[in-house]
């Protein structure tokens, strides 16, 4: 089989040079669940029609979402908007991408909500939960790698919980002080103050840290989520040994989905390329967005942008933190060299017509620049 291309394209304008990922933009679960969410208000003219929360975290998308009638129940931090007392069961409820917790499904249902029509749940979630469901089955404690609040997460933890112990650490640093617990060098009575919110009912770190299993959120980075796994593996082995590692770890394969591996793979190749800066859009709450960012962040003044309307001129750019969840104001973000270089890329829950804005309004910063549908026509 032929290894996958992931070098980047360069479009070259003359005084400015774009170098685009290889892969960036919707994957096939948001194209999905978008599709769905139209159908839904095609098919209940007459009814009110409900999202839990955001479909993806892509505020163009949502905006017009709410601006063809959907109203959202609840915000991504799980504030309610509307009380579930003012849903009823000819309303119509779409599941959005990242999909929703066994309790919020059940209470539908209860009020006789037909749940599953526009469920649009992600396949690459569900294949998470699927591997959940074996790990609990062989008696496995489920950990998943994942951000505690994000809707997924929440969602996968729910289903995992079902099927077994189940708890969540956030990165490395969380994996290291869970490490303590399974290696028993750190007494349990302050693992559950030190994990609170995190594990589920009747978790027991003397007993439930013996043998384990590693999924996550799909849209972490990989390399973090394989050194996670990497490092619990060998830690069993210091306790245990390695002829019996596969009583106590489970080699379980990587749950990111195919989107989110080749949006990271891809980013990875443009680290090579030697530009001035790098652009990334998308949602600010975006979390594989966020890695992009962090893996360009590595090489270039990077500018994590929503769309082409925090570039203020070419001077000025107002951009994200994801770190800090704050804006910042840039001057002077465009080098003053000729061509100039930019690195223009996007995550998994951005439309392409963002990143073609936004590639417009810069090319508009330049004189004398190649005609766009020239240089297209060359590739």
């Amino acid at each position: 089989m032929r290894k996958q291309d992931f070098s980047p394209t360069l479009l070259d304008l003359g005084y400015v040079q774009f170098i685009l990922a290889r892969h960036f933009g919707f994957c096939y679960g948001v194209e999905n669940a978008i599709e769905i969410s139209y159908r839904a208000l095609e098919e209940s003219v007459g009814k009110k029609v409900y999202l839990l929360s955001q479909m993806i975290h892509n505020q163009e998308v949502n905006k017009d979402l709410e601006a063809r009638g959907i109203q959202f129940i609840m915000d991504t931090d799980g504030t309610q908007f509307i009380p579930w007392e003012k849903i009823h069961k000819d309303d119509v409820v779409i599941i959005p991408a990242f999909g929703t917790t066994l309790e919020i499904e059940h209470l539908l249902l209860d009020k006789g909500v037909e749940v599953q029509k526009y469920n649009t749940t992600c396949p690459f979630v569900e294949k998470v939960w699927n591997r959940t469901e074996k790990l609990g089955t062989d008696q496995y404690t489920i950990i998943i790698h994942g951000k505690p609040k994000h809707e997924e997460t929440k969602a996968t933890f729910s289903h995992s919980s079902h099927n077994g112990p189940s708890i969540i650490v956030r990165d490395m640093e969380e994996a290291m002080l869970l490490g303590n617990y399974m290696s028993g060098t750190k007494s349990p009575d302050e693992f559950y103050s030190e994990f609170a919110g995190r594990f589920s009912e009747g978790f027991n770190p003397e007993i439930h840290l013996q043998r384990i299993g590693v999924v996550n959120q799909t849209t972490m980075l990989a390399s973090e989520t394989q050194g996670i796994a990497d490092y619990f593996k060998q830690t069993m082995i210091s306790r245990y040994g390695i002829s019996t590692i596969k009583q106590h770890f489970a080699d379980t394969r990587d749950t990111l989905c195919y989107a989110t591996n080749d949006n990271q793979d891809s980013t990875y190749q443009l680290l090579e390329s030697g530009a001035d800066l790098a652009i990334v859009v998308g949602g600010y709450n975006s979390s594989n967005t966020s890695h992009i960012v962090e893996l360009c962040e590595r090489k270039f003044p990077t500018y994590f942008i929503n769309s082409e309307n925090e570039i203020k001129s070419s001077t000025e750019i107002h951009h994200f933190n994801y770190q800090n969840k704050e804006k910042k104001i840039t001057s002077n973000f465009l080098p003053d060299k000729s061509p100039v270089k930019i690195i223009l890329t996007s995550g998994a829950s951005c439309p392409d017509t963002l990143v073609d804005r936004v590639l417009i309004k810069i090319m508009g910063y330049f004189e004398n620049v190649k005609s766009l549908d020239t240089v297209l026509q060359e590739y």
